[in-house]
């Protein structure tokens, strides 16, 4: 029997051939994740920038509420 002619056989090559081209296509575009990962940290020290001092009086007034009662 030639095990290369048998259904099994076949679907299985078949499968490995699609995983291995699916592995390729989820590498993504590296550029384009870097871009994303920069801006979305200048984006958020921008906003700590802003809100900053904001926040941290918001912190300090709740804290001091609860240690007070």
């Amino acid at each position: 029997m030639n095990h290369q002619n048998a259904p099994q056989y076949r679907l299985l090559a078949a499968i490995a051939t699609l995983l291995a081209d699916a592995r390729d296509d989820e590498r993504g575009d590296v550029p384009g994740w870097v871009m994303i990962t920069l801006m979305s940290a200048v984006l958020v020290a921008g906003l700590l920038a802003i809100a900053g001092p904001a926040l941290t009086d918001l912190f300090n007034q709740a804290i001091s509420q609860v240690t007070q009662n």
